[in-house]
């Protein structure tokens, strides 16, 4: 039987949002072993005079724990 943990993070991107779920995982990944998989709770933005400055998003990152 799998243990699992769910650690929470926010990550940004200038680029989008799916940058910043992709940039949100290879981060976790370097510090975190048995990633098997993301959700996204929530997406938001930095607006910088009426445009969007940088994407963020609210993620958990599911691990299964070592024996």
């Amino acid at each position: 039987m799998a243990v699992a943990r769910v650690t929470e993070l926010v990550a940004s991107s200038t680029e989008s949002w799916d940058d910043a779920a992709r940039q949100a995982v290879t981060r976790a990944a370097k510090t975190l072993r048995g990633i098997t998989g993301i959700e996204i709770v929530r997406q938001t933005a930095k607006v910088d005079k009426g445009r969007i400055a940088e994407f963020r998003i609210h993620a958990k990152i599911t691990f299964v724990l070592e024996k």
